[in-house]
């Protein structure tokens, strides 16, 4: 293995890591099984630290395709809470609101995800990575100021119902492209269907053509392999 020419590797983020976190954690150990020598490491796409799943991480060169992997198609498994809403509409803050849930059918849910299929506009959460004026508007947020985030074109090209038990919750299969912002379709959702909504549960099970089965599962099992691999170590 040649991590400096650049090595593309993909893990299964557990929950609770941040995606910072998680590189910083690959980078010390192919650091430490390079004898020291520093590398370049970076990742192709942020999760949450309440998402799980596949997460790009590129090392040395290759960290020049990172933009290029970002781009590939995502698909997650997310579950929602209907009637209630949290101000980072997952599970990162207290519920603030709830709202009636009686009226939810079958039916309303067909509906109302048909709405969400296609090119869309999705105006991103104020809890989020996206910049305000310079800075990362989940700061912004979090200090209570106001965010304002202009909506932005995306595309949802599978959104489909996997597990429905109305009118509490339901579990989505969604394909989208870069940009796509799950905890922002919640939101749209419970609005679509005269409720509120929040993410209670969130994995990504593919980037581009990197799936979930083809993880690292654990950081134990990166290091596990790391260490039965021939690493290349360039002459400085």
């Amino acid at each position: 293995m040649n991590f400096i020419d650049g090595e593309i590797l993909a893990f299964d983020k557990p929950l609770g890591m941040t995606s910072f976190a998680l590189v910083g954690k690959v980078r010390w150990l192919l650091t430490r099984a390079m004898g020291g020598r520093r590398l370049k490491v970076g990742h192709a796409g942020t999760l949450d630290p309440l998402a799980t799943g596949v997460m790009v991480v590129c090392t040395g060169r290759a960290t020049k395709r990172i933009e290029e992997l970002q781009t590939g198609v995502k698909e997650y498994v997310a579950t929602l809470r209907l009637g209630a809403t949290t101000p980072s509409f997952d599970l990162e803050h207290n519920i603030d609101c709830t709202y009636p849930t009686a009226h939810i059918t079958s039916t309303l849910v067909d509906e109302a995800l048909g709405r969400f299929r296609g090119d869309i506009w999705q105006q991103p959460p104020a809890f989020s990575a996206c910049k305000v004026g310079g800075k990362r508007a989940y700061d912004l947020a979090r200090r209570g100021e106001q965010v304002e985030i202009k909506p932005r074109l995306l595309r949802i090209d599978e959104l489909e119902l996997i597990d429905s038990r109305l009118p509490e919750e339901i579990t989505l299969r969604i394909v989208c492209s870069k940009g796509t912002y799950i905890r922002a379709l919640a939101r749209d959702l419970g609005m679509a269907l005269d409720s509120g909504a929040h993410l209670t549960a969130l994995r990504r099970t593919r980037v581009g053509n990197h799936n979930i089965g083809d993880c690292f599962p654990t950081i134990d099992d990166f290091e596990a392999w790391l260490g039965r691999q021939t690493i290349e170590i360039p002459e400085t």
